[in-house]
């Protein structure tokens, strides 16, 4: 059995799970340095780490780690914690299987075309969504999954949890708004739109007037997207958002302001 293909298929799954590594064993063990075993949250397991009460306490550690949501490097004694014969000690590493990051990119453009390109390098799970075929087309880099569809059809279709980034860059700002309203009321990691200052204040009048959001809920909003570096060109813009998605799913302190602020007259780069 290829556990590593098992590890993709979590990851990519709505499933939640914990790798767990005999990384250092001394004396006599069932299981010696390196063997693995996949706990899942409903508390089945692929693989083994030697079984009996060992593997029985390990299983309950993972599912806790699970909850947590972090690392974390157990010790056992075989006899005096397990009454196991053996009589050995073994450490044992488990860490959380993290699902895959997925992000929806809306508007296949010059910058989301780039954007693409330059997550797909990293780990995110890659969807560019836009109504126009030839520029869906025009995306030709190996795993991006292209839909080339109407964005209001398209919505309810997608599955949005906490592990879900969204990018908002279509080719119209009417178009912009309606994603950014829908999936503004939708589990996120990331909500980001494109835009000029102009842009961005138009939109927040519009939403407040309209009864469509808050002042406060549109301030989670990151519009303009992406961290101020002066950008300007489409791979330049790219690189500034997605700088700020690593940001946010590292957990590193988000910059207090700024933002990838694209003049009217540079929308045909979108």
């Amino acid at each position: 059995m290829n556990l590593y293909s098992e590890i993709e298929k979590l990851k990519n799954s709505n499933k939640t799970a914990a790798l767990c590594t005999i990384v250092n064993t001394k004396g006599s063990t069932p299981r010696k340095v390196g063997a693995k075993m996949i706990v899942k949250e409903d508390k089945g397991i692929i693989g083994t780490i030697g079984g009996g009460n060992l593997e029985k306490k390990v299983i309950e550690n993972a599912l806790l780690q699970i909850k947590k949501n972090e690392p974390k490097l157990f010790k056992h004694d075989l006899l005096h914690q397990h009454n196991m014969c053996c009589g050995g000690s073994v450490e044992i590493y488990i860490e959380p299987i993290k699902k895959m990051n997925r992000l929806y990119i809306f508007g296949a453009g010059h910058t989301g075309k780039a954007l693409a390109q330059f997550a797909n390098q990293l780990d995110f799970d890659i969807y560019v969504i836009d109504d126009r075929k030839d520029y869906i087309d025009n995306i030709e880099t190996e795993g991006i999954n292209k839909l080339n569809l109407d964005y209001q059809k398209v919505l309810p279709s997608l599955p949005f949890d906490k592990n879900t980034y969204v990018v908002i860059m279509t080719y119209e700002h009417a178009h912009d708004r309606d994603i950014l309203a829908y999936c503004m009321n939708q589990p996120n990691a990331y909500l980001g739109m494109i835009g000029s200052k102009r842009k961005v204040e138009l939109t927040k009048k519009m939403f407040i007037e309209g009864k469509l959001a808050t002042k406060t809920a549109l301030e989670k909003i990151d519009m303009p997207m992406g961290i101020n570096i002066s950008a300007e060109s489409p791979e330049e813009i790219a690189i500034s958002i997605l700088a700020k998605l690593i940001d946010i799913k590292n957990s590193l302190p988000i910059p207090s302001k700024g933002g990838a602020y694209v003049e009217d007259k540079k929308n045909k780069l979108l």
